[in-house]
C-alpha cells in the first residue's frame, strides 16, 4: 500500500466525520490506521451508492455506473478482488485489502455492509422492530463487528463481537433518530411500520407538523432501544486494551448523546438535526477515560444479560 492510500483515508475520516476522527485520534498508531484504512472504504461505497461526496452535496459518480444498481455491481465486484488480495487501482478498496490481510478480518462481514447497500438500492419498507434492526446490523452493526477485528478481537470470539455489533446497532438507531425530518424529505422512513401504527402514524403521514408530538414518542422508544444495545456493549469493553477502550467508550457518548438530546428536547428537536457541539465531545472522551479503567479491570455497572435483544448469526 502506497502513502496515497493511507492519506486518502485520514482525508475522508476528517471530512465524513468529526466523531468518528475525534474518537480514533485515542487509538494506538497502529489501529488508528486500520480504523482510518476501514472507515474510507466504507465511506466511499456509501458515497457512491448516495451519489454524494463525504456525505456532503451531489457527487457525479458516472464511472461507477449511471444507476445505484449499476454502482452497487461494481461495489460489489471491487470489494471481492480487494478481498481475494487483488490490486483494484481504487484506495478505498486498496484499504480494504491492506485491514483485511493485516487483521485476518472474515469476508462475510465486509460483504454484510455490501448487502446493506443492497437493501438501500432494493428498499423494502420496515414494518417490524426486526426488520429494523437487520438493516441497522448491515449498515452498521456488521461495521462494529469488523472495527472489533481491527482492534485486535479473534475473529472467533464471538460472544465480544456481538457487543461490538450492539454498539454498531445503537449508532445507527441514534443515526436514524437524529434524522427522521431529513429522511422523510427524500421519501424514506427506517420507524418499524408497526410502531407508527400504535401511534396513529403511518410512513406517509408521520413528520407531518401535526403529528410531531406522536413521532417524537415513537423516536423516544426508539432511543430507548439504543441505550439498551449501548449498555449491552460495554460488556465487550474488558476484552479491549485501555486505549481502544477509551476510545469505544467516548463514541458510545458521543452518539448517545445525540439521542438523548432528541428524546429530552421533545417535539421541537424533531424540526431539523440535532447536533453535538465540540466541547460536548471533549467532554465525553474527558470522561470515558476513568470510565474505561473501571470497566476494563473492575466491574459494568449494567446488566449482562441481552434476554430480548435482537442477535445476528455470527457463527
Amino acid at each position: 500500500m502506497t502513502d496515497a492510500v493511507l492519506a486518502a483515508a485520514h482525508e475522508a475520516i476528517a471530512r465524513g466525520s468529526k466523531s468518528f476522527a475525534l474518537a480514533s485520534r485515542l487509538f494506538d498508531g497502529a489501529t488508528r490506521d486500520r480504523a482510518t484504512l476501514l472507515y474510507a472504504w466504507c465511506r466511499h461505497c456509501d458515497d457512491v451508492i448516495d451519489g454524494q461526496y463525504l456525505g456532503e452535496g451531489a457527487h457525479d459518480w458516472a464511472k461507477w455506473g449511471s444507476t445505484p444498481a449499476e454502482r452497487l455491481e461494481r461495489l460489489q465486484a471491487y470489494t471481492s478482488k480487494a478481498l481475494d488480495g487483488e490490486e483494484t487501482g481504487e484506495p478505498a478498496f486498496d484499504a480494504l485489502a491492506r485491514v483485511a490481510a493485516e487483521t485476518g478480518l472474515p469476508e462475510r462481514y465486509a460483504q454484510d455492509l455490501i448487502d446493506g447497500f443492497a437493501m438501500d438500492v432494493n428498499w423494502q419498507p420496515v414494518v417490524t422492530e426486526a426488520d429494523l434492526l437487520t438493516y441497522c446490523y448491515h449498515v452498521a452493526g456488521c461495521v462494529g463487528v469488523m472495527m472489533a477485528v481491527v482492534m485486535g478481537v479473534p475473529p472467533a470470539d464471538h460472544p465480544t463481537l456481538i457487543r461490538a455489533c450492539d454498539l454498531g446497532l445503537s449508532f445507527q438507531l441514534n443515526n436514524i433518530a437524529r434524522d427522521v425530518a431529513e429522511d422523510a424529505e427524500r421519501g424514506r422512513c427506517y420507524l418499524p411500520a408497526d410502531w407508527l401504527a400504535e401511534e396513529g402514524l403511518t410512513a406517509e403521514t408521520h413528520a407531518l407538523p401535526e403529528n410531531r408530538a406522536a413521532l417524537h414518542r415513537v423516536v423516544t422508544r426508539l432511543v430507548d432501544l439504543a441505550e439498551r444495545y449501548e449498555a449491552s456493549a460495554a460488556h465487550g469493553v474488558p476484552s479491549l486494551r485501555n486505549r481502544q477502550a477509551w476510545a469505544v467508550l467516548s463514541a458510545a457518548q458521543i452518539y448517545g448523546d445525540i439521542g438523548r438530546k432528541v428524546r429530552g428536547q421533545g417535539p421541537s428537536a424533531l424540526e431539523g438535526r440535532t447536533r453535538t457541539r465540540r466541547r460536548d465531545k471533549l467532554i465525553a472522551v474527558a470522561l470515558a477515560a476513568p470510565e474505561a479503567i473501571w470497566k476494563r479491570n473492575i466491574r459494568v455497572s449494567t446488566p449482562s444479560d441481552r434476554t430480548g435483544l435482537w442477535t445476528p448469526d455470527l457463527q
